[in-house]
């Protein structure tokens, strides 16, 4: 192989690995903080438990608690949404580039009616997953679902 070609080759592998979390909702090691059991629990889509255990926490500073909160309080049995949005708000105030909220802040918008937010998110999601990310597809894929569905809300799901 041309010696010009593995510099390149080495760096896209080594920015795909980067970019491939252990979990969409959050960027850190699930391995190595203290929001372990609120993952857990929201893997097991133990809405109301993962919201008590994120409370337990309290890690108000920190854009993965943040995001981690509002989809609790997005996917909880009796959705916030209105609160779900001001904790994806500050994890974004906190990481501007946090693709788990602005992914889930998308599918957030698009509960809402609000498509033209939820397309603005996933521009910065193309600007920020430099070589493509699942958080960027699966919002492209809640859009799309909600277009093909008449721009209806309540015609499913939308992500994640």
């Amino acid at each position: 192989m041309k010696r010009s070609l593995i510099r390149p080759l080495v760096l896209t592998a080594l920015a795909l690995t980067l970019q491939q979390g252990a979990f969409a909702a959050d960027t850190s090691s699930p391995a190595s903080d203290n929001l372990t059991q609120a993952r857990s629990l929201i893997k097991d889509k133990k809405w109301a438990e993962a919201i008590g255990e994120l409370k337990r926490v309290n890690d108000t500073g920190s854009a993965d608690w943040n995001n981690l909160m509002g989809y609790s309080l997005r996917k909880a049995k009796a959705p916030d949404l209105d609160a779900a949005e001001r904790y994806y708000d500050e994890a974004l105030r906190i990481d501007p580039k946090h693709r788990g909220a602005l992914e889930y802040s998308g599918e957030l918008y698009l509960m809402k009616g609000d498509l033209a937010s939820a397309e603005k998110r996933l521009a910065v999601l193309d600007k920020a997953c430099i070589f493509g990310c699942d958080e960027y597809t699966d919002l492209k894929k809640a859009i799309e679902r909600y277009k093909a569905s008449g721009h209806k809300a309540a015609a499913g799901p939308y992500g994640g």
